[in-house]
């Protein structure tokens, strides 16, 4: 100690150098760790004055170390970094000191210095004659992402004219510079509209639909994220009403470029990915709550045929767009989202007519290259809008070109007109028609073309045939045996990986409807490779499998809509002589129950769980309902949660419970229910997790629920608010309440406990006490009655409020006996009561009214209570909480001089 003052005091004197020769002195001696690190933290202070920066790092990181709060240390390292060239790691930790100590005037000028100088020497670099290729200058482009992801920083970037420097950068042509700089637009463009405009007139659309077109792909999706902010920022801007049509014209022109880069012979294949993705995000409506869909109407107007020139591409064809395996999946994905943001049948119907006359261009007055177009753009529109794609199948001579296509010589045609033939196969009275007339030619492509991608087709288009009757057992379309050989040869593609992912695909696909059949079923969870195969191929680039993958888990898990038929109905269709469906034997629960397991054995929550955490363009709200079905049959069982939660199911389906369908949404929150009920909440949710899932369980009280819904919702509810405080005010703010009292009023018995309890838990929040204090309201008299019921579970519940409540509120405890006038009869029945735990609470709420008033104590004592507390309080052995607060009331009474103290007891 004697150390470090003479330390400090040379230190102050101006001694540096002597300064640290005591410090070392004193850390040889210290061994405490809290008093080491302050003495690393001054040897820093002197190594800065005494300019080696190195150890003045080295020493403040080993007092960083000890204690990673330590501002001092985290500021004297940021100014050792900052010398030493590092200036990326110097403002991450200026960053740390200000969010420490956010009003500290010191750490805000340094952090505002440190961009200016980052971005002089960016600027020095781009734009005096200093070299592009120089590692110096990308080093510090790499410096400004860091700088722009404060707001600060961003906005110093900004007023030092830092938009017109990024924009040089991006004229370069150096992939690592462009990155930089569109990373660091990002951060200047990110909830900020005027930045975002600012940027938008520097840069101007056609430039960064040049960059999103590039070759290099990491640019390209670099320039994606940049432009998805900036349609985010001006979005906002428009919903607030800030400069609206300009905002709206500023949107258009991004849009009207991204179109045309779709049609754009000089982008890239991934540029054009991109860009489709892009419009899947920006365009649509993301709730139908959202009235205005003018956006949609006018990219339909504007841009579906250049959509569809995208998704009629045929790879390899002389003149075709350069596209990837997964572009026409994408435009397939867009076509279906324009389509369901859709008002009215006027709208349909320009849809369905653009849509028309675009395939009708291709397939008449063209030689057999548009045929195939046109046949391709069908292919596009089934695996998207499929209304539009079935009108335009209709269209005459379309489906005899598909059939006579699929028996051509050339083996790209074939390839083009079996996978329209598959999709087509949807509709029931069409896969009759195809089952009569395209089965053989399917049989024959199968067995004799030499390519693998072509014989696969045709046998998912047999597959799709022979799945007609779905899970009707008794509807075999196919001869017997003829499935299971079918479903053994796509386990067979699909475990071959010298097949490339593309080709594989389509084995999914073919199992997809083969998993109608139970047996098929069985057979495919018992062959481990392939359902390793088959998680591993929906973790692979190729998106479009996804939906098969979770259309054939759909169906192992029996997690489709299925009613059980009315008894009299069955009776009166077999007096009629009309078909009735079969279950498939090995449909029932217990053989449901093994696949489930051997599922997750497989892996199968963690590969969902992969998908959902990435941002899939393939992952549509149809899809999105698919994973939640999977998702809420696999946590059927109470025994398997704890293995979803391990793999990470818990935190894939908080997304898929606030995004999709109602039907996904609603499936999903079910399972979250299922999970908090029989989990610890805090180890299933951990962190800020457990927050996120307060609004979906909240969504599964509304009236258009289940009962099970509304049970399963107000059982995790309760979980939740008997945890803390926080989480009570999120329930709370999610507007609960009003819910979960008018389930206190259902006539399912189980419900009204499960509200009932909820409302207890709820109860320990001061908001929800003032509501029981509320004049007029029926709260507390609802309580009390409650406490009286026959139910022992739902008198455990109100009885345990009400103890709580006369705590609390003496307020409440007077107006016990205003409510009901068989308040004394309830009590006195808690009491007497052969649950120990009944009568403590009973205990309490009389201990806690005898307490508040002198007057309600009176009524009390004048009655039979008297009598019984008398007796419990004698009962120390065997209900000793019981007899405490027995005693305690009559000793109140005794003071109040209501009754003579108990000259036994005195």
């Amino acid at each position: 100690a004697q150390l470090r003052e003479r330390g400090n005091a040379l230190f102050q004197a101006g001694d540096h150098a002597a300064a640290l020769a005591a410090y070392t002195e004193a850390l040889s001696l210290c061994e405490a760790e809290p008093e080491q690190a302050v003495l690393h933290r001054n040897r820093a202070a002197c190594y800065l004055k005494l300019e080696d920066y190195a150890k003045a790092e080295t020493d403040a990181s080993k007092a960083i170390e000890a204690n990673g709060r330590d501002v001092k240390a985290l500021f004297r390292r940021s100014q050792a970094l900052q010398k030493l060239g590092r200036l990326d790691q110097a403002v991450s930790d200026l960053q740390r000191c200000v969010s420490l100590e956010p009003k500290n005037k010191a750490f805000q000028e340094a952090l505002r210095a440190l961009g200016s100088s980052m971005h002089e020497r960016v600027s020095g670099g781009g734009s005096v004659g200093g070299d592009p290729d120089t590692p110096l200058l990308s080093q510090a482009a790499q410096n400004l992402i860091v700088l722009a992801r404060e707001e600060a920083g961003a906005e110093k970037i900004f007023q030092s004219d830092g938009v017109q420097l990024l924009t040089r950068l991006l004229d370069t042509a150096k992939a690592d510079l462009m990155l930089a700089a569109l990373r660091t637009l990002v951060g200047l463009c990110t909830g900020h509209r005027s930045r975002t405009a600012a940027v938008l007139a520097e840069l101007e659309a056609p430039r960064l639909s040049a960059v999103l077109g590039v070759e290099h792909e990491q640019v390209s999706l670099a320039a994606c994220n940049l432009l998805h902010m900036m349609f985010d920022s001006l979005k906002e801007g428009l919903q607030k009403d800030f400069r609206g049509k300009e905002d709206a014209v500023d949107l258009k022109v991004l849009i009207k470029h991204l179109l045309e880069l779709l049609v754009l012979e000089g982008a890239s294949a991934h540029g054009r990915d991109n860009a489709l993705n892009l419009l899947i995000k920006v365009v649509p409506r993301k709730s139908s709550k959202e009235t205005n869909n003018s956006l949609s109407l006018w990219v339909i107007d504007q841009g579906l045929k250049k959509v569809l020139e995208v998704g009629s591409t045929v790879c390899g064809a002389p003149g075709s767009l350069p596209v990837t395996e997964n572009s026409r999946m994408s435009a397939s994905v867009l076509l279906s989202k324009l389509y369901d943001d859709l008002k009215c049948d006027a709208e349909r119907e320009n849809f369905h007519r653009l849509c028309k006359d675009y395939v009708r261009s291709w397939f008449e007055g063209h030689e057999l290259a548009g045929k195939l177009r046109a046949v391709q753009a069908v292919s596009c529109l089934l695996q998207g809008p499929s209304d539009a794609g079935n009108g335009v199948l209709e269209l005459e001579g379309m489906m005899d070109s598909v059939l006579s296509l699929c028996a051509s010589v050339c083996e790209s045609h074939q390839l083009v007109a079996v996978e329209a033939l598959i999709h087509a196969a949807d509709k029931a009275k069409r896969a009759s028609f195809i089952t009569a007339n395209g089965v053989s030619l399917l049989k024959e492509i199968y067995k004799h073309s030499e390519r693998d991608s072509i014989r696969i087709r045709a046998l998912v288009g047999l597959c799709k045939l022979g799945s007609a009757g779905g899970t009707d057992f008794s509807m075999k379309q196919f001869a017997e045996g003829s499935t299971m050989k079918l479903a053994k040869q796509c386990r067979k593609w699909l475990c071959n990986e010298a097949i490339d992912a593309g080709t594989r695909r389509w084995a999914v696909e073919g199992l997809a409807y083969l998993t109608f059949d139970a047996d098929v079923k069985e057979e495919f969870v018992e062959d481990k490779a392939a359902m390793q195969a088959m998680f591993h191929l929906v973790r692979s680039e190729d998106r479009s499998v996804l939906y098969a993958v979770a259309s054939t888990l759909v169906n192992c898990t029996n997690s489709y809509d299925h009613e059980e038929p009315d008894p009299q109905m069955l009776e009166l269709a077999k007096y009629a002589k009309q078909h009735i469906p079969e279950q498939h034997p090995k449909d029932k629960p217990d053989f449901l129950k093994r696949r489930v397991r051997k599922l997750l054995t497989a892996g199968v929550v963690s590969a969902f769980a992969c998908i959902v955490k990435s941002e899939n363009p393939a992952l549509t709200d149809s899809c999105r309902e698919l994973i939640s079905r999977v998702f809420l049959a696999l946590v059927e069982e109470a025994e398997d949660r704890g293995s979803v939660v391990a793999q990470g199911g818990g935190k894939a389906l908080i997304p898929l419970s606030l995004e999709g369908t109602e039907v996904g949404q609603t499936k999903a929150a079910q399972a979250l229910a299922k999970i908090t009920i029989t989990s610890n909440p805090e180890l299933a949710f951990p962190g800020e997790r457990i927050y996120e899932v307060v609004r979906p369980l909240v969504s599964l009280l509304h009236l258009q629920r289940t009962g099970l819904e509304n049970f399963e919702g107000l059982m995790a509810l309760t979980n939740l608010a008997g945890i803390s405080e926080r989480l009570r005010q999120k329930i709370l703010k999610e507007k609960a309440v009003p819910m979960i009292e008018g389930y206190m009023f259902e006539e399912h018995e189980l419900i009204r406990l499960a509200a009932t309890e909820c409302m207890c838990n709820m109860a320990m929040s001061k908001e929800v006490q003032e509501l029981f204090l509320a004049e007029g309201s029926d709260r507390l008299k609802l309580m009390v009655l409650y406490s009286g019921e026959e139910d022992e579970k739902l008198r455990r519940a109100a009885s345990g409020t009400l103890a709580m409540l006369t705590a609390l509120h003496p307020a409440i405890c007077k107006r016990i006996p205003q409510v009901t006038v068989h308040w004394l009869e309830i009590l006195q029945a808690l009491l007497l009561s052969p649950s120990t735990e009944l009568q403590h609470r009973g205990a309490v709420v009389v201990m806690n009214m005898v307490a508040a008033e002198r007057e309600v104590a009176e009524q009390l004592m004048a009655s039979e209570t008297l009598e019984i507390l008398s007796v419990l309080a004698k009962d120390d052995q065997d209900k000793p909480r019981v007899a405490q607060a027995a005693k305690a009331s009559l000793a109140q009474a005794v003071a109040y001089g209501l009754i003579q103290p108990n000259p036994s007891q005195a």
